[in-house]
């Protein structure tokens, strides 16, 4: 699991837009989960948005994967291409209020899970 932390702070490191900090992108990590963890408890996200986030969870918690976790820093890339899809297309699906009434980050963090799920800054 801290593996698979670091690849994906590498990874939004890397692709992180301008003006956002490392500091900035270790923290948007925690607030991600929590963000993840309280849609998938929203009665008012839709029941496929919920299968996406359990299905995840269970591809995660699954010990089998594409590529085996013992391979050094790939092992864990499906793993990170997985959750960026997911986060991806929930964050598109779910409208920008139930986004921000769950995201407990910074309005910074808010600016970079637009960006990297492709939305606009404006909602």
């Amino acid at each position: 699991m801290a593996i698979a932390w670091f690849v994906l702070v590498a990874f939004l490191a890397v692709v992180r837009p301008r003006g956002i900090s490392l500091r900035e992108v270790r923290r948007f990590v925690p607030d991600l989960v929590h963000l993840l963890a309280d849609l998938s408890r929203d009665a008012t996200v839709s029941r496929r948005l919920h299968r996406r986030l359990a299905l995840l969870l269970v591809y995660l918690a699954f010990p089998i994967d594409l590529i085996p976790d013992f391979i050094p820093v790939l092992g864990y890339a499906d793993d990170v291409i997985l959750i960026a899809f997911v986060l991806r297309s929930v964050v598109r699906l779910v409208d920008a209020e139930t986004v921000e009434r769950h995201w407990r980050g910074t309005t910074d963090g808010l600016m970079l899970l637009r960006q990297l799920a492709g939305i606009d800054s404006s909602g």
